[in-house]
């Protein structure tokens, strides 16, 4: 666990833009689309770097849907970016049909996902895009943990052909994994060893999954702590090997209970090798107005909600 500290505080969004502006230096058929959210995307590098190969669509997000489809013909990688509310809930449709079921080299970049958009209220903060995404046949989908992991993720989806959808965030969160660790879509990354309970996070409570690994090793409960950055394709594989040793399991995620991670999980475990599961997760609801700290602890969104779920299934063993 020790292995993973934060290096200092970053938001993730800011992880995306350095992995749009390394790739609009190294591959040039990468191009960008935007929906009149420049700085809040932060585009403003590979626009200043790249003019030509940027597109300022407006507030016409399913145009920009639309745009991204037909630039894949001609051999573009197009990397569309607005907030996740507008990027899958308002555009669904043109997704489906002219990205997923015309299997397009479209990335489907979103930031502002999930509770910690904060001020801006339940009308922005969508907490069922993992789900709606993940049900379109052969859409990978990604949700980042870090600063370094969003940008690492961003230069691995201009290598990996196919339609993708990319979640990260709005607020400044722990930048723990290590710049050089590698990204491989698909494949689960071990954060901590543990025999007694597995913990599967993914997106901003990875690092609060790490925080309550910790105490829980003071309280003498050795907790095994998963990385799950791709939900889609997930890895099964990592899952069941941990928790054939532990004998259960938490997922934690910032998104509905109905949709998200932990049902993908649970899913592997009936199928495969049923043990006990606990959820963090928003209990089927939407957010509110408040700040990114504020809400998380409301809606137990936190370590403290890790660690008691965490003792609440290892007594269901």
């Amino acid at each position: 666990m020790k292995k993973y500290i934060n290096q200092g505080s970053k938001d993730t969004r800011s992880g995306f833009g350095a992995g749009m502006t390394e790739l609009g230096q190294k591959n040039e058929n990468v191009v960008a689309l935007c929906a009149d959210l420049i700085g809040s995307l932060k585009f403003d590098d590979f626009k200043k770097n790249h003019p030509e190969r940027f597109f300022q669509i407006g507030i016409a997000e399913a145009n920009m849907i639309g745009i991204a489809a037909g630039l894949t013909i001609g051999g573009k990688i197009p990397f569309t970016g607005t907030f996740a509310n507008f990027s899958t809930g308002r555009v669904y449709d043109q997704i489906r049909q002219s990205v997923a079921y015309s299997d397009k080299n479209v990335k489907i970049c979103a930031s502002h996902a999930g509770l910690t958009l904060g001020e801006d209220g339940a009308t922005h903060q969508i907490l069922e895009d993992i789900g709606l995404m993940k049900m379109l046949p052969g859409m990978t989908v990604i949700n980042t943990c870090d600063y370094n992991q969003t940008k690492a993720a961003t230069l691995a989806l201009a290598d990996h052909h196919g339609p993708a959808y990319l979640r990260f965030g709005r607020p400044v969160v722990p930048n723990f994994m290590p710049a050089d660790e590698p990204f491989v879509i698909g494949k689960a990354i071990m954060l901590n060893e543990g025999t007694d309970v597995t913990i599967i996070a993914t997106g901003h409570l990875v690092w609060e999954a790490l925080v309550a690994a910790e105490a829980l090793e003071a309280k003498g409960i050795s907790a095994e702590v998963i990385n799950i950055h791709t939900i889609k394709p997930l890895d099964e594989e990592a899952i069941l090997k941990s928790v054939k040793k532990t004998g259960c399991v938490v997922t934690a995620e910032e998104h509905n209970i109905i949709g998200g991670l932990g049902e993908s999980v649970s899913r592997t475990l009936v199928q495969n090798y049923l043990v006990p599961q606990e959820f963090v997760a928003v209990n089927d609801s939407f957010g509110e107005s408040g700040t990114p700290d504020q809400l998380m602890e409301k809606y137990g969104l936190n370590s403290a909600a890790i660690i008691e779920k965490a003792e609440k299934v290892i007594q269901r063993k």
